[in-house]
């Protein structure tokens, strides 16, 4: 069985006597959460691919993680192993079924997928200083380059400041949804949030925007 990306959705194809079929992975008894997280790492993985990212970029790194952890869930429900083609490099990656006793890599995320939540024994400690000075520190960085940003083209235009934002807003989204809970990077993509988010009430209450 092989994981694919098409068109934004995930699918899994495989050979039998009519030859190779392709399946949508709702299809299948999969485990829980399993087959929206497929459906939802394809469309993040597709917007980046269509974003023309670098393939050792952070998205695509992100991208080609989660994607061989949720192939990894997959053997493991299927019990059988699982080809992995990576949507960003092209490569072709085997997923072996998960030893018995052994648990899929992404454990934590598959207990977050299906609700069930995580037993605090297996969580390590969260860094809320650390984390919350980083994303303040990221959040100030972005506040200010988007304000200023903003406020140098609506002296031109606008609607060309609105479009600006729009772009920028869009390049970054992927990367930004792939690290809000990826442990170090979430509090980079909260910043960069907050940051935007600050900048716009910013340009409204100025009426620039």
């Amino acid at each position: 069985m092989e994981l694919r990306v098409q068109d934004g959705r995930a699918v899994l194809a495989g050979r039998d006597d009519a030859g190779e079929r392709e399946v949508d992975p709702h299809a299948l008894p999969l485990g829980a959460g399993l087959a929206d997280a497929l459906h939802e790492w394809a469309k993040v993985a597709d917007a980046v691919v269509r974003s023309d990212a670098s393939s050792d970029g952070v998205a695509s790194a992100l991208v080609t993680r989660r994607g061989r952890q949720l192939a990894g869930r997959l053997a493991a429900d299927m019990g059988a192993p699982v080809r992995y083609a990576d949507p960003v490099t092209g490569e072709l990656f085997t997923v072996e079924v998960p030893a018995e006793g052994e648990e899929p890599e992404d454990v934590e995320d598959a207990g977050e997928d299906a609700g069930e939540p995580v037993a605090e024994a297996e969580r390590e400690p969260t860094p809320w200083g650390t984390g919350l000075t980083v994303t303040l520190i990221v959040a100030a960085v972005v506040t200010f380059t988007v304000y200023r940003l903003s406020v140098g083209l609506a002296e031109t235009s606008t609607w060309l400041a609105v479009l600006a934002n729009a772009l920028v807003v869009g390049g970054i989204s992927p990367s930004v949804w792939l690290a809000r809970n990826v442990p170090v990077w979430r509090w980079v993509a909260y910043g960069v949030v907050t940051g935007v988010l600050v900048a716009w009430l910013s340009l409204l209450a100025g009426n620039f925007l």
